[in-house]
């Protein structure tokens, strides 16, 4: 399934009209307690990997059951901004040389 209810998220976050020619035209920011909850009641999505970039920012990938996906960059000052979305999430298991 195409993450069609980008658009639809997006307003719901207040990030104004959405763009037909793109799911995210704009990189959409909230207050990150507002984002997660967004993510995990309406989408359905839990976290699977964060990693720092930096010492004020945590990258998170969150995945739903269907293998849908969300990149967030969570920021010190307690805002969490959507920097792309998509679809067919794999968990790749690393190679064993043995």
């Amino acid at each position: 399934m195409f993450r069609c209810i980008v658009p639809v998220a997006l307003a719901a976050l207040g990030a104004g009209p959405a763009v037909a020619a793109s799911p995210i035209a704009d990189i959409l920011c909230a207050p990150s307690h507002s984002l997660t909850q967004k993510l995990t009641r309406q989408f359905g999505e839990s976290r699977l990997a964060r990693g720092t970039q930096g010492p004020d920012q945590v990258m998170e990938v969150w995945t739903d059951d269907s293998g849908g996906w969300t990149l967030v960059v969570t920021y010190a000052t307690g805002t969490s901004c959507i920097v792309a979305m998509g679809e067919n999430w794999d968990v790749v298991q690393a190679d064993n040389p043995a």
